[in-house]
């Protein structure tokens, strides 16, 4: 066995008898004799040859992708649960990774508040469409659609409140704490809650919304969200080893069996606290995932109880009231899970990322299956995702074929042009995915291609009507929707509006502009700087000044956290005070030139670069993206 790779321990799951083996092995030999034992042992050979091969195959992909180790589980039609482990759950200690360790979840903790959440529903204690405002009236949203469609508790729960991703405050704090209020993380609400559509219409993933949710939680209970979660969600379903409460490597709140968080080239990295820890602090074992799995493929109970009524059950992977469900778009996310069409296999899934750790969920409702695996790096170039592919075909997971031909709608191709999204995940970088995370839609009379701007093109097959499927996807994955006279393209999880291409020309030829004037000031503040030609009353010398004082902040950058991000910190003040006064070294500059210009064509040639350079730093101004100020994004 491969050094590093520890042997998949399987066992019966939790909520079923178990008879010793001993005692069944004598039992089955007076019946039935010697020769169904030999048949017995041969098949029990076979089955953990079949947890050898999969442990194998994981422990050569966590090398061959460069990631420190990982936990897993499998939850089988019959039943049966097993778990393993491969690699390290220390890189600089060289520990072992053992299938009882450990590990964070990042964004899987979603799934348990959520449970929490249809759990105060079930004790009519809160209902889904009880306004958020009811519950939280000290919250001040920003929602001009309040008077019809004020965001509700469901909203929250399957990210449809409109409400913003994170900013960088709240996701890269050194300053928040183990018990901080939650309310922290909200602090001058006004703009910071600003709902960006209308709630209930289109998906737009939200840790906030999940913070929020939290503090629903803990007005609704009178106590901490973490003690309730532990007690009445973790309690309940027999998680024993798991805590939503902060736990970490080192100090006073250290857990022995937690493996120790990775970045790339098994740089460690212990857990620190976070302001939206409902969104993502959640510590537990491979084993508790497996028994949070068979409570959600079941129908409610939890160890023979009843735990959530079975018709919200059947709402936690189905999309409701978004507008692509509306046009008839099965994908999406329901109140706690998202649909995942890979590999001619479609579950409901979630995925978790924090700080050190990676983490995948999926459940496979009509096989009675699911797998869970946690990684205890973080690393940015990993396929993550063969991992997923070899527990699947360990599962032995039924292909699904896919979605036949259907006629396309005949007005299909008045749908052609370009599209961005809508809303932006993150209000704060809405700039940069107009002008970057923008996609052309084409038709050719058979198939619909997306071609992003970054990344591979994708051909779609019609599948009737307005009703898109992906090459790589066994299911409808697309949908095409009009809106309030506006074009919408939408995969469920994602969507994107049509823009005039004139609004995309200016944008693109804003940024070519400015960044062609910027080279300008660089190429030929230096080249004159070298000849000794550069003196300060030189149009450019302020404005070159100013374009290399944006490498002060970098060396401070490298040296300091990157989970100090949002804070207010010297390297972040300054990176702002530089970036907010290029603007006005490159207007002080285009004033000289201005008052020399009857002097000579150098003025005139200066001053278009300068004029090119200013207006793209006033645009970005504009998209609130200058000055830089990390503290704010």
């Amino acid at each position: 066995m491969r050094k590093g790779v520890r042997h998949a321990k399987k066992e019966e799951s939790p909520l079923r008898y178990k008879e010793p083996l001993t005692a069944i092995g004598r039992r089955l030999r007076r019946s039935c004799g010697a020769p169904l034992l030999l048949l017995l042992c041969a098949v029990a050979h076979t089955a953990n040859a079949a947890g050898d091969t999969l442990a194998g195959d994981i422990g050569a992909s966590l090398r061959e992708e460069g990631l420190s180790g990982a936990v897993w589980s499998e939850v089988r039609d019959d039943g049966a649960v097993s778990t393993g482990a491969a690699g390290l759950a220390n890189a600089a200690s060289k520990a072992a990774m053992r299938a009882d360790n450990k590990v964070q979840v990042g964004s899987l903790a979603k799934v348990g508040v959520a449970l929490g959440v249809l759990r105060l529903v079930t004790e009519n204690k809160l209902a889904l469409d009880t306004p958020l405002a009811q519950v939280l009236p000290e919250l001040k949203l920003g929602n001009a659609w309040n008077g019809s469609d004020p965001v509700r508790i469901r909203h929250l729960l399957d990210h449809t409140s409109g409400l913003d991703n994170v900013h960088f405050w709240q996701a890269f704090s050194s300053k928040a704490a183990a018990d901080t209020p939650l309310a922290e993380a909200f602090h001058g609400s006004g703009k910071l809650l600003r709902v960006r559509d209308r709630p209930g219409s289109r998906y737009v993933y939200s840790n906030m919304g999940y913070g929020i949710l939290g503090m629903v939680i803990e007005k609704v209970t009178g106590q901490p969200y973490e003690r309730y979660l532990d007690a009445q969600v973790l309690g309940p379903l027999g998680m024993q080893d798991s805590t939503f409460a902060f736990v970490t490597q080192t100090g006073a709140r250290a857990d022995a069996r937690l493996a120790m968080g990775h970045f790339e080239h098994g740089v460690t990295h212990a857990a620190i606290p976070m302001y939206l820890r409902p969104a993502g602090q959640l510590t537990t074992t491979a084993q508790d995932m497996a028994r949070l799995a068979q409570l959600l493929m079941g129908d409610g109970s939890a160890r023979g109880k009843p735990f959530i009524t079975p018709a919200l059950m059947r709402m936690l992977s189905h999309p409701s009231g978004t507008e692509a469900s509306q046009a008839g778009l099965d994908a999406g996310h329901g109140l706690a899970l998202a649909t995942r069409d890979r590999h001619n296999v479609v579950g409901v899934c979630h995925p978790g990322t924090s700080a050190g750790f990676r983490a995948m969920l999926c459940i496979y409702p009509e096989q009675k299956s699911a797998f869970f695996i946690g990684f205890n790096t973080d690393a940015e170039d990993a396929d993550y995702e063969r991992f997923n592919r070899l527990l699947m075909r360990d599962l032995e997971l039924p292909l699904r074929p896919p979605a036949a031909h259907g006629l396309p709608a005949p007005t299909v191709e008045n749908f052609q042009g370009v599209y961005v999204p809508a809303p932006s995940p993150m209000a704060s970088m809405a700039w940069l995915d107009a002008v970057f995370g923008f996609v052309r839609v084409k038709w050719d009379g058979d198939s619909l291609f997306l071609i992003p701007f970054q990344g591979e093109p994708k051909e779609l097959e019609p599948v009737g009507g307005f009703l898109f499927r992906a090459s790589d996807r066994s299911a409808p994955s697309h949908v095409l929707l009009q809106t309030d006279g506006r074009h919408v393209l939408s995969d469920g999880l994602h969507s994107y509006e049509r823009v005039s291409m004139l609004r995309m020309l200016v944008l693109w030829g804003s940024l070519a502009l400015g960044v062609a004037g910027l080279l300008y000031v660089l190429v030929v503040g230096l080249w004159r700087a070298a000849g000794r030609k550069l003196h300060r009353k030189d149009h450019l010398f302020a404005p070159l000044l100013s374009l290399l004082a944006l490498l002060l902040p970098l060396p401070l950058f490298y040296f300091q956290s990157f989970m100090r991000l949002g804070d207010v910190t010297f390297a972040s003040v300054l990176a702002a005070i530089v970036t907010g006064a290029l603007p006005l070294a490159i207007a002080f500059g285009l004033a000289r030139c201005w008052r020399m210009r009857g002097t000579g064509t150098v003025e005139k040639l200066d001053a278009i670069p300068l004029l090119a350079a200013l207006q793209l730093l006033l645009v970005l101004a504009w998209w609130g993206l200058l000055p830089l100020r990390m503290w704010q994004l």
